[in-house]
């Protein structure tokens, strides 16, 4: 086990996403930690409160898996830590194109944001200065709705998108706590970060979620704080390399992914590797156009880097578990 002295120290903001996920993950694998206001986020005034910390190479979450082996996010058996992984980049970088268009397409909610976020990084600031930084911030990333996809071609799929997944995860939500069985995986906490904006924040989606799937709320408040739930050797819905079923209500989820995201991860890898700008593709029979995603075409080789590691035998087992998914198109 990894051994270190001082508490974790994070950079990030409340309403990031991905500062919850990491924090939540924390909690639950019960490491100390420290979040820090990033650099650009600190007052000046608070040059003396905080001492001087080098600025990381390359501004990514980490992660923590090495650290200690105990209450472990990725499942035993790597058939299942590949659907662990899959499910994990869906919530990272499908779910967070319905919390972006939800947040900056909605009047309520760009209203909300544009008034929260600059007083999550100053809450001294004078009303006038909060004003003028929430409108700043709301053109900026409503100005960034093309990099993430969201427009007037690809509304419809985002939203149908994310409320179909609604009704799926709540179905599974009546017969396991988890996406992969009794304890959480790292993707349940990938889903969950994007789910403290659009189930707590954001009023278009919490508006949603409360009227089709209260239990996924009530799902993202629980998850914040896991550092109290237990877990057991036969927690995974996968434990034992002779399993090679998931239950239906996953398999519905992986099905949705099959069909819709991995559709998109296809068309933005063919247009990275041709080094378009912007590309066209069908998803679900309807047209969806948006600026090529590098970052996510490196995701996909991440993905596909993991299926190869798998052995003759771990990978016949998830081919028999995606089988009547859709995701096998992401190794094809």
């Amino acid at each position: 086990m990894v051994k270190y002295k001082e508490p974790l120290e994070l950079m990030g903001v409340p309403g990031s996403p991905y500062t919850r996920k990491m924090l939540a993950l924390l909690r639950y694998r019960r490491l100390r930690y420290r979040l820090l206001p990033g650099s650009r986020h600190r007052p000046k005034t608070d040059a003396k409160r905080y001492r001087s910390r080098p600025e990381p190479k390359v501004p990514l979450l980490p992660t923590f898996e090495s650290l200690s082996p105990e209450r472990s996010v990725i499942p035993d058996q790597p058939a299942l830590g590949l659907i662990n992984s899959i499910l994990e980049d869906y919530g990272d970088e499908w779910l967070t194109k319905a919390m972006f268009h939800y947040r900056w397409n909605y009047q309520a909610d760009i209203d909300k944001a544009g008034q929260m976020l600059p007083r999550w990084n100053n809450l001294t600031a004078s009303d006038e200065e909060m004003s003028i930084k929430g409108e700043e911030i709301s053109e900026l990333q409503i100005s960034r709705l093309r990099y993430v996809g969201s427009n007037e071609v690809t509304r419809d799929i985002i939203e149908q998108s994310f409320l179909r997944f609604l009704t799926l995860f709540d179905m599974h939500l009546n017969s396991f706590p988890f996406l992969l069985g009794r304890r959480p995986g790292s993707c349940d906490f990938a889903v969950y970060g994007q789910l403290t904006c659009m189930a707590l924040f954001d009023p278009t989606p919490q508006r949603l979620i409360l009227e089709r799937a209260p239990r996924v709320y009530a799902w993202t408040e629980v998850m914040e704080d896991l550092s109290g739930h237990e877990v057991l050797e036969d927690d995974w819905v996968v434990n034992s390399p002779e399993i090679n079923q998931l239950p239906e209500s996953l398999t519905a989820i992986l099905s949705e992914i099959g069909s819709i995201y991995v559709t998109y991860l296809l068309a933005n890898a063919a247009a990275a590797e041709k080094q378009l700008v912007q590309f066209k593709t069908s998803i679900g029979g309807k047209d969806w156009e948006q600026q090529t995603f590098p970052y996510q075409y490196k995701c996909l080789t991440w993905i596909k880097e993991e299926w190869s590691a798998l052995d003759t035998k771990q990978s016949a087992q998830f081919g028999q578990l995606i089988s009547k998914t859709g995701v096998s198109n992401l190794f094809n």
